[in-house]
C-alpha cells in the first residue's frame, strides 16, 4: 500500500488551490461541507534595494533635534499589521531620548551608538549588535561621533 498516496488523496480536499473570489463566496453560500479553497494571489515579485546602505544613506532626511536622521526604505501595504524598515543615523551632538510607539528591531551597521534605557541598562552598540525595542520603551541613543542602524518596525510608512 502506497501511503503517500492515500495521505495525498486525504488532504488533498482540504489544501488551498487557486480559485476566485467568486468561487469562494459561491462554495461558502452553498455551505459546501467540502473543504473551502481559498484564493492563493499571484506570484509577488521581490524587491531588492542595490547597495542600500550606501545609497539610501547618503541623504536622509532630518528626525529630531539637529543631528538624527531616519528614512524609510521598504514597507508593507498590510493595514492590520504593517511594516517598515530603513536607516536611522545619529550623528555627536544631542542626545535622541525616543518614546516607541511600536515594536521595532534594530541592527547597528556602521560607527557605534550609545545605548540606554529607562531600567537602567546601557550599552555600547558596534555594527553586528542587534537590539529588540518594544512598544512602550523609552530609549536614549548618543554617540561619540556617528551611528548608523538598520531597522524594521511595526508601524506604517511614516509613522511614529
Amino acid at each position: 500500500v502506497n501511503y503517500f498516496l492515500l495521505r495525498k488523496r486525504k488532504f488533498a480536499s482540504v489544501l488551498p488551490t487557486r480559485s476566485s473570489e467568486a468561487d469562494t463566496a459561491s462554495a461558502l453560500s452553498r455551505g459546501s461541507e467540502r473543504s473551502t479553497t481559498f484564493p492563493v494571489p499571484e506570484k509577488l515579485p521581490l524587491k531588492y534595494f542595490k547597495k542600500a546602505q550606501t545609497e539610501f544613506t547618503r541623504d536622509l532626511p532630518l528626525l529630531e533635534n539637529e543631528n538624527a536622521f531616519l528614512k524609510d526604505i521598504a514597507c508593507s501595504s498590510d493595514e492590520v499589521k504593517p511594516i517598515s524598515s530603513g536607516f536611522f543615523r545619529l550623528e555627536k551632538g544631542t542626545p535622541l531620548v525616543y518614546t516607541y510607539t511600536y515594536h521595532e528591531m534594530k541592527i547597528i551597521v556602521g560607527g557605534s551608538f550609545d545605548i540606554s534605557d529607562e531600567c537602567g541598562n546601557k550599552v555600547h552598540a558596534v555594527p553586528g549588535d542587534t537590539f529588540y525595542f518594544q512598544k512602550g520603551a523609552k530609549i536614549t541613543f548618543e554617540t561619540q561621533n556617528y551611528g548608523l542602524a538598520f531597522y524594521c518596525g511595526q508601524r506604517a510608512e511614516g509613522e511614529g
